[in-house]
């Protein structure tokens, strides 16, 4: 599922259609309005609006009904999810990287409470590995498309083929990867580049 068009891409411009997305993408798993709502801490009928607006743009579907058919259930409508604004300036999609960038920030900050709460009690936290990695690199167009490629690609290696069934010892995790061009060194660099080739 790839989102192109600008207005879809501002309908994504919310923290709990974000996380909706987050969790329907990411287990491929059926949820009801009510089970998505108290991730969100959002009522069951705002949860069902958010989901109607995300079922008008084609990225979430109505799930089958198992049993008990007095809720819908919804699904993501595809495996992957991605937002191309085709390198648009100003396009809405920084709005969803400010979300997501919130999303991680409160991922980050409840981690670090719950390891604090640990340590108060005179708990060993448990060894869990955070990872934040920043690296600047100087990329082709060319060069771009194909990180961006084998980066998903490694990704989708350790996604699980049957979301219900979780390997023992799994841990929930959360990944984010970015790619964005720093125009910070473009002009000392074409310099470098043009004294180095004398």
């Amino acid at each position: 599922m790839e989102i192109t068009d600008p207005k879809a891409i501002r309908a994504l411009a919310h923290a709990a259609r974000l996380e909706v997305i987050s969790e329907l993408y990411s287990t491929q798993s059926s949820r009801t309005a009510t089970e998505l709502a108290q991730q969100t801490g959002l009522t069951p009928s705002a949860m069902s609006y958010h989901l109607r607006a995300l079922q008008k743009w084609g990225i979430v579907v109505p799930a089958e009904t198992a049993g008990d058919a007095r809720e819908r259930r919804w699904k993501a409508a595809g495996t992957d999810f991605a937002i191309n604004s085709g390198g648009r300036v100003a396009s809405p999609e920084f709005a969803v990287i400010d979300l997501e960038l919130d999303a991680f920030r409160r991922r980050t900050h409840a981690y670090a409470g719950v390891r604090n709460e640990q340590r108060q009690r005179g708990e060993s936290p448990e060894s869990s590995s955070v990872v934040l990695a920043s690296n600047l690199l100087y990329l082709t167009p060319g060069q771009r498309s194909e990180l961006s490629r084998r980066v998903f690609e490694l990704l989708r290696e350790y996604e699980l083929e049957d979301p219900s069934v979780i390997p023992p010892g799994a841990e929930r995790t959360a990944t984010m990867w970015s790619m964005i061009p720093d125009d910070r060194g473009v002009a000392g660099a074409a310099r470098n580049g043009a004294s180095g080739g004398s």
